[in-house]
């Protein structure tokens, strides 16, 4: 599933087509707002909130989309029909045509009630004001969790949202962390987020692209290859409780367990 930098890399190429015009066309293929009609609403613009986007319009309404696993969007040039069936959002103006594939939510709410949909959530970890009160309620949330996995609670995204499984197994490493330590025994929790918060700040160019160096990350997905920290082999495992439970990759070396560490 697609993470909070690459949500918001998303809401930026968004953003710069679709930003202040005016809807040509809008077909939404979802069968609740099938009905809905855009033609001729402003685009204000598109924010996100952890993986959620939240697509703005000029009459107090917003385009709530979620990527899920398979999801994305695509923008063209011209006017296109969308005649791929895999296409659940079109939205066009006379310059281009933004297409939503394989989305996995599509909700049309008042913008007023956007807190209906994410409120749930935890802080978003890359919004900007996350270093200040978002951090602080994150940590309060973080607290009700002590006594279990930090791998795991980091993928609560009603604890912190904006982390999956890359970022969260790239800031353990990064910090020496075992993704099974208790949170209550991790030191400075408030470092550990905030770190999370810079890997994927880093993980963006300047102009709203994907670094290819750093989004890879350097222990995700490398099962049985070097850690480059150690050159040990890196390990894989899974967090939290089936059938919901997720793979976390680590090096045994360099973020030893508790018994290793006995």
């Amino acid at each position: 599933m697609p993470e909070g930098d690459a949500v918001l890399r998303t809401a930026l190429r968004l953003d710069a087509a679709l930003g202040g015009e005016v809807l040509t066309a809008a077909d939404l293929r979802w069968p609740t707002v099938a009905t809905v009609d855009l033609v001729g609403r402003t685009v204000l613009g598109t924010g996100t909130y952890g993986k959620h986007l939240l697509t703005r319009f000029d009459d107090g309404r917003t385009l709530h989309t979620h990527l899920r696993m398979e999801g994305s969007w695509r923008v063209v040039p011209g006017v296109a029909r969308g005649r791929d069936p895999d296409v659940r959002v079109l939205l066009a103006t006379t310059a281009v045509t933004a297409l939503g594939l394989r989305l996995g939510m599509v909700d049309v709410v008042p913008t007023a009630r956007e807190h209906e949909l994410v409120g749930h959530l935890g802080p978003d970890l890359l919004a900007p004001g996350f270093p200040t009160d978002g951090l602080r309620e994150a940590l309060r949330r973080l607290d009700r969790h002590a006594e279990e996995p930090v791998g795991q609670v980091l993928l609560d995204q009603t604890v912190v949202a904006g982390l999956g499984t890359l970022w969260t197994a790239e800031v353990l490493w990064a910090r020496r962390t075992w993704p099974w330590a208790p949170v209550g025994t991790v030191g400075d929790p408030a470092s550990l987020l905030m770190a999370a918060r810079t890997l994927m700040q880093r993980a963006t160019t300047p102009d709203g692209r994907a670094d290819p160096a750093r989004a890879r990350g350097s222990v995700h997905g490398r099962a049985g290859l070097p850690c480059p920290r150690c050159g040990a082999p890196i390990g894989e495992g899974r967090v939290g409780v089936p059938p919901r439970d997720r793979p976390m990759f680590w090096c045994p070396a360099c973020q030893p367990g508790l018994s290793r560490r006995a």
